[in-house]
């Protein structure tokens, strides 16, 4: 790596995330310049690149470090989300920095009853007064979920007018993935007994593909995010007449 490259590279270590649109003008160089540094970065394997930036390369980001990420951003995608959410409904959310800002705006005074897997939506949920099922089973460490078949036996037997669904990656190709074989596999299960599926992701999401995909786009009635995502995502969204939300400033 050159001076540069490795600057770069300690600010994503230090950080967990880079924008190339505030690298270009800190190094005074052209976007082209310093898409080729994180490509090399990315060569190397230290970096993943995501949609005007990069973030360092693990497969279980914890929790603590995702949610110090698209802060504004999230929040945003929470508050548009929970809007959605009607009086007396079951809704299901699932583990996730994204998820949890969707608990963190439902109405207290919504009267729904809000099935989860993951310990934090649980414990902000419990602050709020909201009814709450926690679906138990192996927790993983790293997410705050609790996954696997005691989790998914705890569904088989519920039915949800809506869920709210994280994502790691979306691409028209490969749909909604994720890092996780049993985060999928949960996410697949809840969509087989919601009414309506969400999922909720920000738009560093867009263009990134992990090995598990959990759904295609013909099996997601909506999804909301930060922004209007790139072709071919909106058009395969269009196609399969996946309502996109963009939440507001």
């Amino acid at each position: 790596m050159n001076e540069r490259q490795n600057e770069i590279w300690n600010e994503i270590q230090r950080e967990g995330e880079v924008k190339i649109s505030e690298l270009k003008d800190r190094y005074a160089v052209t976007d082209m310049t310093i898409r080729r540094d994180l490509e090399k970065l990315e060569a190397l394997g230290l970096v993943r690149r995501t949609f005007g930036g990069a973030i360092p390369v693990t497969l279980d980001v914890s929790l603590k470090d995702r949610d110090a990420m698209l802060t504004d951003e999230k929040m945003r995608i929470g508050k548009s989300a929970a809007g959605l959410v009607m009086p007396n409904q079951a809704i299901f959310i699932d583990g996730g920095t994204t998820t949890l800002q969707v608990a963190k705006h439902i109405s207290p005074d919504s009267s729904v009853t809000v099935i989860t897997n993951a310990l934090n939506v649980a414990a902000v949920l419990m602050e709020k007064g909201i009814h709450t099922i926690v679906a138990g089973g192996m927790l993983l460490e790293k997410t705050g979920s609790m996954v696997g078949p005691i989790a998914i036996e705890a569904l088989s037997t519920m039915a949800f007018d809506q869920v709210f669904l994280g994502t790691t990656g979306m691409t028209a190709e490969h749909g909604f993935s994720n890092s996780n074989s049993f985060e999928a596999e949960l996410k697949r299960h809840a969509m087989r007994r919601a009414g309506q599926v969400n999922v909720v992701a920000d738009a560093s999401k867009f263009g990134e593909r992990f090995l598990h995909s959990f759904a295609g786009f013909k099996d997601v009635h909506r999804i909301v995010t930060d922004r209007e995502p790139p072709e071919p995502i909106r058009s395969a969204a269009e196609n399969e007449g996946l309502q996109i939300v963009v939440a507001p400033e």
